[in-house]
């Protein structure tokens, strides 16, 4: 395809997930982890704006100075901005208006791509891509937080189904021999500055398992008191369930005797073969520590990734989200997308069901907090 029928394309899909809610749905912020999906659409709006119409189009007028301040996320270098916990409180712009600014912007893009860009434009053109990419998974997990903390539980769309889970037909655990693997992104295509450079490190043999772990295997932590046990958790983690009353999976609600769960169609029964979803790493940790295994870390997660299929849940490593050898952040602006949060985060890997397709690849280095459980996020043990 074309940058502008990339263009296109990627802007549309934003819109499409958003097609299926109300008006009110769209200025929630239940909590500041959340933000609400009108926010994600100006947003992702501002960034082409900012950084490409702005600096590159002779005499662009933009659609309202105002908002880069409203819709700057972290962009230091860029200016001031409306702080992440105040998202909720943008009663205005309207999402009419929201909606308005995105067309003025994408009639302005579409001008632009008209015309041939220099190398410089077309990284920042797909560096934007994949920014708005990002923030379509982010819809789809802000929509579902927001609507699953509906005292209601409204379904977003009844048509919504996950894809399909092809179980490994063995339950073995995966070998993998002793040796140095090669870490990191090589070759043609888009990556992350995070996913570089690539270089060499040493591990011991392990094992891998090639399935995720179920809604019905973490069904029997729950049943055997692992949420009490403090055996099997790191003390921080142990602190965050007494202090949040945590006893179940997001989501996970006892109903009748029966556990359900809030799913895109609404409350379900909890499927006991699907694959487990939306626990934290705290979580993660000490049901590996309940079976006697443990989580792999990220560089054994990519030496194996060619062994198993993965895609349907992010999986927590046992990695801090740190900076690869060699690593440098871009200057200006571009340069605090991921080096600026190498503190304090854990590293998932893979990808998940509402992972934009194309989007992720086996050296993606996804990363979020300990404590964070609203993402697509599962369990893969290792030993």
């Amino acid at each position: 395809m074309t940058l502008s029928e990339t263009y296109h394309q990627i802007r549309q899909r934003s819109e499409t997930i958003c097609s299926k809610l109300q008006t009110e749905d769209y200025v929630v912020q239940p909590i500041v982890d959340v933000s609400p999906p009108k926010w994600h659409l100006g947003h992702t709006t501002w960034f082409f704006e900012t950084f490409i119409l702005k600096p590159y189009v002779t005499g662009y007028q933009e659609y309202n100075p105002e908002y880069n301040y409203v819709f700057n996320s972290y962009y230091e270098t860029v200016g001031a901005r409306v702080i992440r916990t105040d998202r909720g409180n943008l009663s205005r712009p309207t999402v009419l208006e929201v909606y308005r600014y995105r067309a003025y912007v994408d009639e302005a893009m579409m001008n632009f791509l008209c015309h041939e860009t220099s190398p410089e434009i077309k990284e920042l053109l797909i560096l934007g891509f994949n920014h708005e990419e990002q923030h379509q998974e982010l819809l789809y997990y802000d929509i579902k937080y927001i609507l699953g903390h509906n005292p209601l539980f409204p379904a977003y769309d009844h048509a919504y189904h996950s894809p399909a889970h092809e179980k490994s037909p063995t339950a073995n655990f995966i070998p993998i021999p002793e040796g140095v693997y090669e870490i990191g992104f090589s070759g043609q295509g888009f990556c992350f500055d995070n996913e570089l450079n690539r270089h060499k490190v040493y591990l011991n043999a392990y094992e891998i398992s090639p399935n995720l772990v179920t809604n019905g295997e973490y069904l029997k932590f729950i049943e055997d008191g692992g949420y009490h046990d403090f055996r099997y958790w790191h003390s921080e983690g142990l602190d965050w369930v007494k202090n949040n009353h945590i006893e179940c999976p997001l989501y996970w609600h006892r109903v009748d005797e029966q556990w359900q769960h809030y799913t895109y169609r609404g409350l379900e029964p909890v499927k006991l073969d699907e694959p487990l979803c939306h626990i934290s790493y705290y979580e993660a940790y000490a049901y590996a520590s309940w079976k006697g295994l443990r989580l792999p870390t990220e560089f054994e997660w990519e030496a194996a990734s060619n062994k198993f299929n993965w895609g349907l849940r992010w999986e927590w490593t046992e990695s801090a989200y740190l900076p690869y050898p060699g690593f440098a952040k871009a200057p200006g602006a571009i340069g605090e997308y991921n080096g600026k949060f190498m503190v304090n985060q854990k590293v998932l890997r893979g990808g998940s069901e509402v992972t934009p397709p194309g989007h992720s690849r086996a050296t993606y280095r996804n990363f979020f907090h300990p404590n964070l459980r609203w993402l697509f996020s599962g369990i893969r043990l290792a030993r």
